[in-house]
């Protein structure tokens, strides 16, 4: 179980063990928006080598920092792709487009936080359900703004090896 509502000054506490586990797409939530009193929301996430995390999208009101526990992260900045290894971190600031995957002959574990926090763990649950055959991809396209997660099109991650594929996103 994930880190639920807290009130004010709470500190967070989330073992490994308790962490909400969505295997389709990788996920481990940890702490959502309401868990930190809106500082910030957190998950965990292990690919697969070469596995897409990501399709490109921005978020207009956070910043979401990756912190690469293991493997390689493949993401995309802006324009760029910036190859991210062990113990590397990376910020992506508001309504810069982005998207990330790991690396082709690597796989990837990385701490993803978004700050001010949003509560994205429905979105993320909507996402295994798509993965799973239990919804439709479409659906996510309605809760762009709910969510703080807007889809873009990137020419440059399109054209490099293992562009992202629609139906295995996360944002």
């Amino acid at each position: 179980m994930s880190a639920s509502a807290a009130a004010p000054h709470d500190p967070v506490v989330v073992r490994a063990g308790d962490a909400e586990q969505l295997p389709e797409i990788g996920h481990y939530l940890l702490a959502d928006a309401g868990a930190s009193n809106g500082a910030l929301s957190a998950h965990r996430i292990q690919l697969a080598r070469g596995a897409d995390g990501a399709v490109p999208h921005r978020h207009d009101h956070a910043s979401e920092l990756f912190f690469v526990v293991d493997g390689t992260l493949e993401v995309l900045m802006g324009s760029k792709i910036i190859t991210a290894g062990s113990g590397d971190f990376l910020v992506v600031p508001p309504r810069c487009d982005h998207a990330f995957r790991a690396g082709p002959e690597s796989t990837a574990d990385a701490l993803i936080v978004i700050t001010p926090g949003i509560e994205r763990f429905d979105y993320l649950r909507q996402v295994a359900r798509i993965r799973r055959g239990e919804a439709d991809r479409d659906s996510l396209l309605t809760e762009q703004h709910r969510y703080d997660t807007h889809f873009v099109t990137s020419l440059t991650w399109q054209g490099t090896t293992n562009a992202s594929r629609p139906e295995e996103c996360s944002g």
